[in-house]
């Protein structure tokens, strides 16, 4: 256990206490890209780190009677299953000597860019949905078949979560704020957290399956992390949320941007699309000068 990690919790903690939103989403890219950690065993540890650390927040939801549990089963019957089918595809990789590490930072680099929209546009995606929810086709279309479709949500969590551990809090909670617009925010909330905990638990024993867990790193980040969260949980209830909000959209988002400038597909997607762009200019111009003549 280094000081170095304790302090890696603490932050991220301190995050969490404050607005809710950084589990997955910050400690990943921080072991990945400030520690050097393998792709592989900062998502492992961080799954871990997220379940237990989510666990009293459970604990105290469910004795306030905001956790909808059977939301959280549809949730789970499709999220645990797919979760368990991932594990045993990385597993499949794994034994045919496949390095997944470009599937895992490819797929952590857009849960980063897309949790960041939702915590931009979160508040007016809600205004929206309370001001509409009973005259848009969409909405009414989602109430009718909402089981359906929340198990399906449950199964696109399922995979993205046990690839990057990112997405089971902000975009788990976007996903129900739009299914059930009925629901108060504080009960989306106990409901998302509840149906977090055993994803991120199954998903991290599969990690660990595989040895991607380094344990003295998680003791070090959960020796700074829950107090930490406790103490942000304080402090949030004093400092502005909609100043913490974008700066941490803005961060996640250029951490997201940086993982998948990583990649090759991306680099050679842009390059094609540089090369395309100036050959449409090119034509365009030569156009322009025939027009001229």
């Amino acid at each position: 256990m280094e000081l170095i990690h304790i302090g890696a919790g603490c932050l991220v903690g301190l995050v969490i206490g404050l607005t809710g939103v950084g589990g997955g989403s910050l400690m990943t890219p921080i072991l990945v890209m400030g520690f050097g950690y393998a792709p592989a065993i900062a998502v492992g540890t961080d799954l871990l780190y997220a379940a237990i650390t989510k666990c009293s927040g459970v604990f105290f939801h469910h004795k306030n009677g905001t956790v909808d549990w059977k939301v959280v089963l549809l949730l789970g019957s499709g999220s645990v299953p797919c979760s368990l089918l991932t594990i045993a595809l990385l597993e499949r990789l794994r034994t045919h000597g496949v390095n997944y590490d470009h599937l895992i930072i490819s797929t952590l680099g857009v849960m980063l860019v897309l949790t960041a929209v939702i915590i931009i546009i979160k508040n007016r995606l809600l205004e929206f949905i309370h001001r509409r929810h009973n005259r848009n086709p969409l909405v009414n279309l989602i109430r009718q078949q909402r089981p359906i479709i929340t198990m399906l949500a449950g199964c696109l969590l399922g995979i993205v979560v046990t690839l990057s551990s990112v997405g089971a809090g902000a975009i788990g909670s976007a996903i129900l704020f739009l299914m059930y617009p009925h629901k108060r925010p504080i009960n989306v909330v106990g409901t998302d957290l509840a149906h977090a905990v055993p994803l991120t638990a199954i998903a991290g024993f599969g990690h660990m399956h595989f040895g991607s867990i380094d344990f003295n790193l998680l003791l070090g980040l959960l020796a700074g992390g829950l107090p930490a969260i406790y103490l942000g949980s304080l402090l949030g209830k004093k400092l502005p949320d909609r100043i913490l909000r974008p700066v941490i959209a803005t961060l996640l988002s250029l951490m997201g941007v940086k993982l998948l400038l990583t990649q090759d597909f991306v680099n050679d997607a842009l390059q094609s699309c540089a090369h395309q762009t100036m050959q449409t200019l090119s034509s365009l111009a030569s156009t322009l000068q025939q027009w001229q003549l």
